[in-house]
């Protein structure tokens, strides 16, 4: 029997942490490499945002590694939007049909530091922090690691790269030539606030995920454990209403104009402003996302994408629990499980990216529009008729593990077709031709 290789994973955050769990099931050992210092109850780890929305294909990667039991009591459930209109009533719409149909907000800080309590608890994984890999080298396993000692070397057999958008062994493998990859950035960002309770209770509907949307740019939040709201307000990075624009003395005429149901709920909105560096948004695209048949970019640092989904997080997590899936099959023949692995999840992560950016633009300014509402309305009602044949994207995208990315954007487009032709004449569901739908259903799904 042949010894078990040296795994080694860089990067120890939420996908990386719980592919360990998952190799530690297989009877591997891996270590990971974390560039943080480490972190306990009193440290948190740190990470790009406060809370994240955990949803089907998430979950069901970590019910696949026996960590979902742990990971519950973290996660708020969300049953739809709650849109903030100007000078009229919040409304609400349901994500899906079915109660379960829901995402969840969840904190970074927790969930990683409990996958991070299971991985060493529970798995007996090593964690090496302060420890960043700067370079390594695809033919011979060789790592390049900076420490508060200074560089050191590391062989690896397998190098399982989790490290993130900004990823290090991606930039290597490009400098190398193994890989090309492109970082382009959305000429937006975001800034985090906190809503606090108000006399000891959420101040919104903490059943909710809040958006305010403004046309070319938006303000969201989501619930937290302790009754507080995460709000993110996107701006483009440059023009008349930009992060260029507006500074943290001007930050709350700004909230009072254009969110003045919000500006009173955040009292350290200056401080927030002017503490919290604005985010960069960004898709990342890579090919391949192997090299020599030792190294493997999986998570952000493959397929980086903007959070207008909800997915970033999910995809990563849903990577894990398929290349464990791969594992079991392959048995130690990595080249032919970066091989699958590359061809399941290429066209999937691309079509993620696509729909991600698209939904941006839904959020910040579909959503007001009065035909956008009367689609979605019918949307709903086809899947209510037709249930064995229409999932609408949005569903098939979040509570829908069983059907893939790619697979969501081609049947989406073709739905969206549908829906457009449905409703050219028509102003409300009363009007809309539900035998002509039928007929165009069974033709074209």
């Amino acid at each position: 029997m042949s010894a078990a290789p040296r795994i080694v994973i860089v990067g120890g955050g939420l996908a990386g942490s719980l592919l360990a769990v998952f190799l530690a099931r297989r009877g591997l050992a891996p270590i990971v490499l974390e560039r943080a210092a480490p972190f306990d109850d009193a440290r948190r780890p740190q990470g790009r945002s406060i809370n994240l929305a955990l949803a089907a294909r998430g979950i069901e990667a970590l019910r696949s590694a026996g960590a979902y039991d742990r990971v519950a009591g973290l996660a708020l459930p969300m049953q739809g939007r709650m849109v903030h209109e100007p000078a009229v009533a919040p409304r609400f719409a349901r994500y899906g049909l079915a109660e379960h149909e829901q995402i969840y907000s969840v904190s970074r800080a927790e969930l990683h530091l409990t996958l991070y309590r299971i991985a060493v608890q529970e798995c007996g994984i090593e964690y090496r922090f302060e420890h960043e890999c700067i370079d390594v080298n695809a033919a011979d396993g060789r790592l390049r690691i900076d420490t508060p000692q200074g560089e050191v070397g590391m062989h690896a057999d397998v190098v399982l790269a989790s490290d993130g958008a900004g990823s290090n062994v991606r930039r290597a493998l490009a400098q190398q030539g193994q890989v090309e990859a492109h970082e382009d950035l959305l000429d937006h960002g975001y800034k985090e606030f906190t809503i606090p309770p108000v006399a000891g209770n959420f101040a919104l509907d903490a059943g909710a995920l809040h958006i305010w949307p403004r046309g070319g740019f938006m303000l969201i939040a989501l619930p937290n454990v302790d009754r507080s709201f995460t709000a993110t307000l996107f701006l483009p990075l440059r023009g008349a209403v930009s992060f260029q624009r507006i500074e943290a003395a001007t930050v709350r005429a700004f909230f009072a104009a254009q969110f003045s149901d919000v500006e009173a709920l955040v009292p350290n909105l200056e401080r927030d402003y002017a503490a919290h560096p604005t985010g960069a948004l960004g898709t990342v695209r890579c090919k391949p996302w192997q090299a020599g048949g030792r190294v493997l970019l999986l998570g952000d640092a493959a397929h980086a994408i903007v959070p207008f989904h909800g997915q970033g997080m999910n995809a990563a997590f849903e990577d894990c629990r398929i290349l464990d899936e791969l594992i079991a099959a392959h048995g130690d023949r990595w080249q032919g499980i970066f091989d699958d692995f590359e061809a399941r999840r290429t066209d999937n992560a691309h079509a993620l990216a696509e729909m991600a950016l698209d939904n941006y633009t839904e959020m910040r300014d579909r959503v007001r529009d009065e035909r956008f509402q009367l689609k979605t309305a019918l949307g709903f009602e086809l899947e209510r008729r037709f249930p064995d044949s229409w999932v609408r994207r949005y569903s098939m995208v979040m509570f829908h593990p069983d059907i893939e990315y790619a697979q969501a954007r081609s049947r989406g487009a073709i739905q969206e077709a549908l829906l457009d032709r449905l409703i050219l004449n028509a102003e409300s569901l009363a009007d809309v031709d539900f035998d002509l739908a039928a007929r165009l259903i069974r033709e074209r799904l």
